[in-house]
């Protein structure tokens, strides 16, 4: 399984390969409006696509990588350095400056060494995160070859800070439009929300225009299903996709969850 190079909420990397399977033989562009950590994207490597999100930050960072790996390589390095000689206060004195600037090189450095590498922001759009005390972050050495590898993935693609509905607005029939929106039950635990009811007509004027999508949405966890009731005149297939185990566990018997996510395509 290839290594993130963004740590971000509802990551499908282990989805990846599973998802990639499901592709049409045939598309123009390929678009993704709720990028996150670009698991899809990596893994499927398009010609020409088209990728946002409405995280200004986490945009600005895809387009360091993007341009700038070896610029952005040595920042985090530097950063990472000061942390192992200086100590904890460093790591809180660059979140104040990326509050402040919101500068691509401090979310990177701040992403690699928060508790369990959540990037989290409160309702201000500050992050929030803390320090992992008990681990360095990611060695320099090590993340200057996954931003390497990255870049040479995403050298097709455009990126921008957008609404979903914009950054596809251009988007025709024969292209293929990949959705991992906020899911529905998890409100609170994603950057940003949407409005369901406006995401729906999206969906609708999508098969209007004949524009292929693939919707990953809320599914099942271990006993509990929650698996959202979607018009069916707005897909023809409907798939669980296994994520692994929850990180949540029964408080009875102790054990993992088993985890399967839906995934709607309407052709």
């Amino acid at each position: 399984m290839f290594k993130p190079v963004i740590k971000w909420s509802g990551s499908k990397r282990s989805q990846a390969d599973m998802i990639k399977t499901f592709l049409p033989e045939n598309y123009g562009t390929y678009f993704e409006p709720f990028l996150g950590g670009g698991s899809i994207l990596y893994a499927i490597t398009p010609l020409n696509a088209v990728c946002g999100d409405i995280c200004t930050p986490l945009i600005d960072l895809w387009n360091e990588i993007k341009n700038h790996p070896d610029e952005l390589a040595e920042a985090y390095k530097v950063r990472w350095s000061r942390l192992q000689e200086e100590g904890y206060p460093v790591y809180y004195e660059i979140r104040d400056v990326f509050n402040r600037e919101h500068k691509p090189e401090d979310l990177l450095f701040l992403s690699r060494t928060c508790v369990n590498g959540l990037i989290r922001f409160n309702a201000n759009g500050e992050f929030n995160n803390s320090l992992h005390h008990t681990r360095p972050g990611i060695a320099p050495n090590s993340l200057e070859k996954i931003i390497k590898d990255w870049s040479k993935h995403i050298q097709n693609t455009k990126f921008v800070a957008q609404q979903y509905f914009e950054t596809t607005s251009e988007a025709k029939e024969g292209d293929l439009i990949y959705l991992d929106p906020p899911y529905f039950h998890t409100k609170g635990r994603y950057y940003g929300s949407i409005d369901y009811k406006t995401f729906l007509t999206y969906l609708e004027s999508l098969n209007r225009k004949g524009i292929k999508y693939m919707l990953s949405f809320d599914g099942i966890r271990g006993e509990d299903n929650y698996t959202v009731d979607l018009p069916k005149d707005l897909y023809k297939r409907h798939e669980f996709i296994p994520s692994g185990n929850s990180s949540f566990k029964k408080v009875m018997n102790k054990q993992n969850l088993q985890v399967f996510e839906s995934l709607y395509l309407n052709w």
